[in-house]
């Protein structure tokens, strides 16, 4: 009797979002990096702060600080909505564009703590977060709409973190999160989607 293979499709892994999987784990490889170095790796590569142009890894830490994680708690949360919104986003824009957001994302934001914030160093992808966050609010924006879903976004998390900024002392850097949410709104007007 022959075997219908019809029936039994062969399972395949796809590498469906190319740019937020090798995201995810570049900052893997930072993070066992950091812990392997003791510190090291994210002080010299993977933080952003406010040092001499004349240092070249100066300039490698103006992207590289949305690599560097403090620990695999602060990994994760930002890589599930890392890997959650990513795929939609290369699937609406394409995965060039996607990335080149991200290095958008990055530098902003590592010229903005470089500049106006010099006692302290910047770490993290959250950022990206937002600016992933927002700019996947843009479904609806190509037809000469706004949708009322980016609105909402835009008032819960650019407001909330508007509100911690002003009223709560923490480690978490609220205007990188503010800065990751305009690079988002700035670049859901400006990408061509891939339709």
């Amino acid at each position: 009797m022959a075997r219908n293979d019809m029936n039994h499709p062969t399972m395949k892994i796809s590498y469906n979002a190319p740019v937020a999987l090798t995201f995810a784990l570049l900052s893997l490889i930072t993070l066992a990096a950091n812990y392997l170095t003791a510190g090291w790796t994210n002080h010299h590569l993977f933080s952003v702060y406010q040092c001499s142009l004349a240092d070249p890894l100066a300039w490698v830490r103006f992207f590289g600080h949305v690599l560097g994680h403090s620990g695999y708690a602060h990994y994760i949360g930002n890589m599930v909505l890392i890997l959650v919104l990513g795929p939609n986003l290369e699937d609406r824009f394409g995965s060039w564009n996607v990335l080149w957001a991200i290095l958008f994302t990055a530098l902003v934001s590592g010229l903005v703590q470089f500049l106006f914030f010099p006692g302290t160093a910047l770490l993290g992808a959250s950022g990206i977060v937002f600016m992933m966050i927002l700019l996947s609010s843009f479904g609806g924006v190509r037809n000469g709409t706004i949708p009322t879903t980016l609105i909402l976004v835009a008032i819960f998390y650019l407001g909330g973190e508007l509100w911690d900024a002003i009223f709560v002392r923490d480690n978490i850097s609220q205007l990188t999160h503010i800065i990751g949410g305009l690079c988002g709104t700035v670049l859901g007007f400006a990408l061509p989607g891939k339709k």
